[in-house]
C-alpha cells in the first residue's frame, strides 16, 4: 500500500506539532506522561512563580501549577501538584521558603504525620519561613544606623589626625617629632661621649673590675674561714644566752625570785630598810658603849641608852 505525499506531509506536521507541545510543556516543568495529584493553598502575597518546585526534606516531589489572585479573600491562591506516590497528612503545612540567596522561592510540605491522609483537591494551611535576605532587610535599619555611627567616628578620627598633622603650634605633631628628633640627637651625643670616656679609661676600668673581683674573692674566703671557725655555733649560743636573759628579766619584772620580790615587793623593801636602820643603830651603840656588850663575857647587865642626835651624826 502506497502512502501519498499528502499523508506523509500531514503525519510529519502533526509529529512536529506534538513534539513542539511536549518540549514546550517540558520547559514549563510539566510532564505529559506523568499523573499527579493537585492541592491548594494561599498566601497574603505572591512570592512564587509557575513551575517552582515543591519539596519534602529537600527532595523535589512536585511543582506549582497555577498562581492566581482571589478577589474575594484578597489573597494569592496557589495550586500545586504532587507525585501520587507521596502521601501526607491533611493537617500538614505548606511552607514558603527561599532557595539560596537569590535563587527564588519554593514550597515545602511539612508533614504532620497524624494519619489523616490528604486527598487531591484539599486545601492545605500555609506558613512562611523568613530567608536570609528577608532577615537582612528587616535588620537593615539597625545595621545602617550602626554603620553610619562607625563612619562618623572614623571621619572624626581622620579629621583629628589631619588637624594634628597640620598643627604648627607647640602641641602639633610636627613640633613633637622635631623635639623627639632633638632628644635623639642629644642622646646620641651623650652616647658618643660615654664611649670616648670608656675608651680613654679602658685600663682603669679593667683595673677597677679586677680589684672588685679580688675583693669579692677575699670576702668569700673570709666567709669560709668564719664558717670553719664555728661562728655559727657561737651565734647560736649567744642567741640561747639572750633568750635565757630575756626569761630571767621577765621573771624579775613579774616579781619572781629574790631579786624580783626585792624590786617589786614594797613590804620586803621596807623591812630591809628597817633592818638596815636597826643594824646601823646597833653598830653605833656598840661603838658608843662597847662595855655594854662585854656583859656577854662578864654576865653584868648594863642598861641600854639611846644615842643622842649628835652621836648619830
Amino acid at each position: 500500500m502506497k502512502i501519498s505525499r499528502e499523508i506523509k506531509t500531514a503525519i510529519l506536521v502533526l509529529s512536529g506539532i506534538a513534539l513542539f507541545i511536549y518540549l514546550f510543556s517540558y520547559l514549563k516543568g510539566e510532564d505529559l506522561f506523568t499523573t499527579t495529584h493537585t492541592y491548594y493553598t494561599e498566601f497574603d502575597y505572591n512570592a512564587l512563580s509557575a513551575s517552582s518546585p515543591v519539596t519534602v526534606k529537600g527532595n523535589s516531589i512536585g511543582k506549582i501549577e497555577e498562581i492566581k489572585y482571589d478577589f474575594d479573600s484578597g489573597k494569592t491562591r496557589v495550586a500545586f501538584s504532587v507525585n501520587p506516590k507521596f502521601k501526607f497528612s491533611k493537617n500538614s503545612k505548606i511552607r514558603l521558603y527561599q532557595i539560596g540567596l537569590i535563587g527564588g522561592n519554593a514550597l515545602a510540605i511539612v508533614d504532620a504525620n497524624d494519619g489523616v491522609i490528604a486527598q487531591p483537591g484539599d486545601f492545605i494551611i500555609s506558613e512562611i519561613k523568613k530567608g536570609l535576605m528577608s532577615t537582612l532587610e528587616s535588620d537593615l535599619p539597625n545595621v545602617t544606623a550602626g554603620l553610619d555611627g562607625t563612619l562618623r567616628s572614623a571621619d572624626t578620627l581622620v579629621n583629628s589626625l589631619n588637624d594634628l598633622v597640620i598643627d604648627e603650634t607647640d602641641l602639633g605633631l610636627k613640633s613633637t617629632i622635631a623635639e623627639l628628633n632633638s632628644t635623639l640627637k642629644s642622646f646620641k651625643s651623650l652616647s658618643n661621649s660615654i664611649q670616648k670616656v670608656v675608651i680613654k679609661n679602658d685600663q682603669k676600668i679593667a683595673s677597677i673590675l679586677n680589684n672588685f673581683d679580688k675583693t669579692s674573692k677575699n670576702l668569700n674566703d673570709l666567709s669560709a674561714e668564719l664558717k670553719g671557725a664555728g661562728l655559727s655555733n657561737t651565734i647560736t649560743n649567744l642567741n640561747n644566752t639572750l633568750v635565757i636573759m630575756q626569761k630571767l628579766l621577765a621573771s624579775i619584772d613579774n616579781g619572781k625570785g629574790t631579786i624580783g620580790k626585792l624590786l617589786k615587793d614594797d613590804n620586803l623593801y621596807k623591812n630591809l630598810e628597817g633592818a638596815s636602820k636597826e643594824m646601823e643603830l646597833l653598830l653605833l651603840d656598840i661603838k658608843l658603849h662597847p662595855a655594854r656588850y662585854r656583859r656577854i663575857l662578864s654576865k653584868k647587865e648594863i642598861p641600854y641608852q639611846a644615842p643622842t642626835e649628835d652621836q648619830k651624826n
